[in-house]
């Protein structure tokens, strides 16, 4: 779960999520991450990442308040927002 950019100078919400989540193989796994926003705050994107070897990171999915979510081709099917609404919780499953 990636942090929305803030513009200099202004103050910024925090983005809570797990250090450390346990899945198990054939399971579905919550992948939680919440971001408490300041006032006048909204949050417009989620971007969820996977860090690869060498630290590479390669785009898992996009939450977008307004167009929906997209999901990259290896998640497609696998991946679900666990709740509707604002996306201050921008949590996912991470199906099987």
């Amino acid at each position: 779960c990636v942090p929305p950019p803030v513009p200099a100078g202004a103050g910024a919400g925090v983005v809570e999520v797990e250090r450390s989540v346990t899945a198990v193989l054939g399971q579905d796994v919550v992948l939680p991450c919440r971001y408490r926003a300041q006032e006048q705050e909204q949050v417009e994107q989620v971007t969820w990442l996977k860090r690869g070897p060498g630290g590479r990171s390669a785009e898992v999915a996009v939450l977008h308040r307004q167009h929906g979510q997209h999901v990259q081709e290896p998640y497609a099917g696998r991946v679900l927002r666990r709740a509707e609404g604002a996306l201050e919780d921008g949590a996912i499953v991470l199906r099987n």
